[in-house]
Formats: C-alpha cells, sequence, structure tokens
C-alpha cells in the first residue's frame, strides 16, 4: 500500500499496490503492520456499509465524542464520492480545517480518517456504496455532528446535494464548537 498523508495530519490517502496479471490485479488492503509503520493503531472492531441510489446524497458531518471516538478506513466500492473530513482536534494546528478527497469504485483508493475527526460524503454517482473499517462501536450517546454547509468551515462541494437527511441539516453549526480560548 502507499500511504500519502494528507495536509492534515494523521489522515492518510492509500492507494493499493496492484499485482497484475492476465486475471486481473491483486492487491492487499488491510494489513495491521503496515498501518502502524505509518503510526496508525487501528483494531477495526466494526464494518458499515452505505448504499445510497441517488446522485447528490449527502451524509455527514458526523463524529462520536471521547471516549468513544473512530477511526475509520473509508472506500467507496461502486460509483463514486467525494469525502470530507474535519479535523476536530483542538491541540492541533489544522484545527477546523477540512480536506476532500474523490474515492472511486475503480480507483480503489482508500481514506483513513482518525479519530477526533467529522466525517461525511457526497455521492458524485447513482448506486453508489462505500465501506468502513471502524475501531469504536457506534455509541448512540456520544453521537455528534457539524452542519455540512457551516461557512466557518467553507466546505467546498463540489456538487450541491439534492438529499440530506432531517438530522443532517440540523447539526449546529461549527463555530459553537469552538473554545472560548480559541476564538479570541
Amino acid at each position: 500500500m502507499i500511504f500519502t498523508e494528507t495536509e492534515l495530519p494523521g489522515a492518510f490517502i492509500i492507494d493499493l499496490e496492484r499485482m497484475s496479471d492476465d486475471r486481473g490485479f491483486f492487491a492487499r488492503s488491510w494489513c495491521e503492520d503496515e498501518f502502524a509503520a505509518h503510526g496508525i493503531l487501528m483494531p477495526p472492531l466494526q464494518a458499515n456499509v452505505s448504499s445510497n441510489p441517488r446522485q447528490g446524497t449527502l451524509r455527514g458531518m458526523h463524529y462520536q465524542l471521547p471516549p468513544h471516538e473512530e477511526t475509520k478506513l473509508i472506500r467507496c466500492t461502486r460509483g463514486a464520492i467525494y469525502d470530507v473530513i474535519v479535523d476536530l482536534r483542538e491541540e492541533s494546528p489544522t484545527y477546523g480545517k477540512w480536506i476532500g478527497v474523490e474515492l472511486t469504485a475503480d480507483s480503489f483508493r482508500m481514506l483513513f480518517v482518525p479519530g477526533r475527526f467529522a466525517h461525511g460524503f457526497i455521492t458524485l454517482a447513482p448506486n453508489t456504496d462505500v465501506t468502513y473499517q471502524v475501531s469504536a462501536k457506534y455509541a448512540p450517546g456520544a453521537e455528534r455532528g457539524i452542519r455540512w454547509n457551516d461557512p466557518a468551515i467553507g466546505i467546498n462541494w463540489p456538487i450541491q446535494p439534492e438529499i440530506i437527511s432531517e438530522k443532517d441539516q440540523n447539526h449546529p453549526n461549527f463555530t459553537l464548537l469552538i473554545p472560548d480560548s480559541i476564538k479570541n
């Protein structure tokens, strides 16, 4: 696997190293040792699938509070998404910053999302499926979200969302989460 750290420390784009022949290709998509060599200690405890029939479906921006924070390994297995993460680590030099990465079924590219990051995506194609390997079990009481279109973050979504759940539309703005020590 080829690990490329993003401008948000600890978040990686991961491309597969393919071994190809007449049958197609073979590649490793998870190896505890390779991930650990990049400082990623993520024992997957849960695997999730998101199926999205319509282009323009937006899911996010979700996270869980400590001690239930989730690290995630995201891959699009059918269709295409624009995957977005926001650094919510108050001590981080990139606190409140975001990146977006296009993940497609054809590219096999993955995004590793550290704990204490908000995560969401918009589908760029109909009939899009996304898989998540997650380091923590879902804890309903620890679930939180931030508004997908909060101007304090300024996510530049590549297309206009057409479908957003009521819950995701009603997440609070990020500015409400900024501690007073950072606002000044």
